[in-house]
């Protein structure tokens, strides 16, 4: 089974609450919106890292940016289609998307050409308000808005 943690940033605005939300990089991904976009995380091994340290350095990982400082709020465990399982906190805080200078992968692309290209982890990085982040999160991901909304509610 694979372990990914992360970190869900909100903030409060005159609108409402709103999450910030990667979309996730790569030729797969280029041209979806539904679906695309999700918490920032990334995979841990439960025997060498804890989820909250794992969650923390993958912010830093996929977003070039220190993770902030605040009071974290356990959004608890969702498992995604592909079977992760998947670990988040929110933390009231506000980021500029400007700012971003997301980590990279590398892939064969196009496929089965020998070719290898590398990729942005996050090509985008943007605020979204709850409703509408629904409407383009990862399927299971939408759990932690959820309880985010219950909790900021």
């Amino acid at each position: 089974m694979k372990y990914s943690a992360g970190l869900l940033l909100f903030r409060r605005t005159g609108e409402g609450v709103e999450v910030l939300l990667g979309h996730m990089g790569g030729p797969f991904f280029a041209r979806r919106e539904a679906g695309a976009w999700g918490v920032p995380k990334g995979e841990y091994e439960p025997e060498s890292e804890t989820a909250w340290d794992a969650a923390r350095r993958e912010f830093q990982e996929e977003l070039g940016l220190p993770p902030p400082d605040g009071d974290a709020v356990p959004l608890g465990e969702a498992r995604q289609s592909n079977g992760k399982r998947v670990t988040v906190w929110a933390i009231e805080a506000d980021l500029d998307p400007d700012t971003v200078t997301p980590g990279t992968f590398r892939m064969e692309w196009p496929p089965k050409s020998g070719l290898t290209e590398e990729f942005p982890e996050l090509d985008r990085v943007a605020w979204f308000a709850l409703d509408r982040a629904r409407e383009v999160i990862v399927k299971a991901q939408g759990a932690f808005l959820d309880r985010l909304a219950e909790h900021s509610g």
